[in-house]
């Protein structure tokens, strides 16, 4: 049999623009078999978290392994609504997650989840937005040139070579996952670093896969404020690793 995946896409008001995306990944993922999706709703009010209901499911009546979803009592961050639902599941063998908003396309998640079923014992695969191997990338300018600085620093602090360590798809071998994950505390937007650095440091390969991207509108990130916290979660990372 060929390995499972559970792919968990952790959402902050993202109901305005999910849909199409969950659609998609229904569609698209169906044929491999041997996958659940978990949307993680992110300590959203009440509202929001009726129409995410209501939207996920009308989408279960024609995506089976659509799984209910799980609505956090407050908000915890994007790795701490990724990390609390791959900490709930106890059976796949792989632990996996994508962006809500569809930038990379459910082909492109697809694609990655057949390379890890292939992958090396061992191996984690984390997508990468680089224009190589025919893969196309659509991205604001600044949000490019600030991505770069970023991966900048923390190939320089880290003395780590990653080209993106922010792209908002990762698939990770869950016994892999279940060594580090008590040492996780790092929950915001710079949670894939911390991630990063731990499997690295605990003997798991990661592997980055170039796919295409296209930025879609709407995004959370606050370049200025995010960016400086970013910084600081990876000065706290060489901290604690002693880099």
């Amino acid at each position: 049999m060929s390995p499972s995946i559970h792919l968990v896409i952790p959402c902050y008001h993202e109901s305005g623009r999910i849909a199409p995306f969950l659609a998609e990944l229904g569609e698209t993922l169906a044929p491999l078999g041997g996958i659940t999706i978990r949307v993680v709703e992110d300590g959203s009010d009440a509202a929001e978290k009726q129409r995410m209901k209501t939207l996920i499911d009308a989408q279960r009546s024609k995506t089976p392994f659509l799984l209910e979803p799980l609505f956090l009592p407050q908000n915890l961050g994007k790795g701490g609504a990724i990390y609390t639902a791959w900490n709930e599941e106890k059976n796949a063998d792989w632990l996996a997650f994508v962006d809500a908003d569809g930038s990379c396309s459910a082909a492109e998640v697809a694609r990655l989840i057949q390379l890890a079923r292939e992958a090396p014992e061992n191996t984690a695969l984390f997508a990468s937005r680089v224009k190589m191997l025919g893969k196309s990338v659509s991205r604001d300018f600044r949000r490019h040139l600030i991505g770069r600085v970023y991966a900048t620093l923390v190939s320089e602090m880290l003395n780590i070579p990653v080209y993106d360590s922010q792209c908002g798809l990762k698939l990770v071998p869950r016994a892999c996952f279940e060594r580090l994950a008590s040492k996780l505390t790092i929950h915001g937007f710079a949670f894939d670093v911390e991630l990063l650095t731990l499997l690295l440091d605990s003997g798991c390969a990661v592997h980055e896969v170039p796919i295409s991207w296209h930025e879609t509108p709407g995004g959370k990130v606050h370049l200025l404020r995010d960016s400086f916290l970013m910084a600081r979660d990876v000065w706290r990372v060489r901290q604690k690793r002693g880099a």
